[in-house]
Order: structure tokens, then sequence, then C-alpha cells
């Protein structure tokens, strides 16, 4: 059973701004890019859905949310350097385009 979200509209469309901009790099990404986003992708999904469930969420909480899911990871080395820093970068990016868009 899913429940309804908490969180407000304008955040749900955030979240939902951040999906498509994964999905686009999924979906016409280099080999890499690929990776690199499918990585990502499972940590939002997972994390997103929880901040849904919040009536106070933001964006920031979704960051501090991401960044300690993705640490967390790192910290297990499920990663290289190289790769950890390019999934830390496509979140800022995703993060950034979702802020300037409202």
């Amino acid at each position: 059973m899913q429940y309804p979200a908490a969180a407000s509209t304008a955040f749900i469309e955030q979240i939902g701004q951040i999906e498509e901009a994964l999905d686009g790099v999924v979906d016409h990404g280099d080999d890499d890019e690929l990776f690199i986003a499918s990585y990502l992708q499972g940590h939002f999904a997972v994390i997103a859905r929880q901040q849904e469930m919040e009536s106070d969420a933001t964006l920031s909480s979704l960051d501090d949310a991401m960044q300690g899911s993705l640490q967390a990871a790192f910290d297990n080395k499920e990663l290289d350097d190289g790769d950890q820093q390019k999934v830390l970068a496509l979140w800022q990016r995703l993060l950034h385009q979702s802020q300037s868009a409202n």
C-alpha cells in the first residue's frame, strides 16, 4: 500500500523535475553517464519517497538526506573516487537545476 505524499505540491513538482532530468541522462547519456545516473537514481528513488512523506520536506532536507545516503555508500567503498565525484557532481547539477526552475 502506498500512502499519499505529505510534502507540499511545490516540493513534489521539484522531485518530478529531478526524476525527469535523471531519466534524460539515462535515455541519452553515454555508457559512463548511464552508469552514474543509474547509480544516483537508485539512491534518489528511496530518499525522495521518504522525503515525500514529510510535510516539512524541502530541497535542503532532500539534499541532506541524499548526501548522507551517498556518503554511507561511499564509505562502504561502493564506488571508486572518480565515480564518487561524478555522482556528486551530477546530484549537485540536478539539485541546482531544480532550484533554478522555481
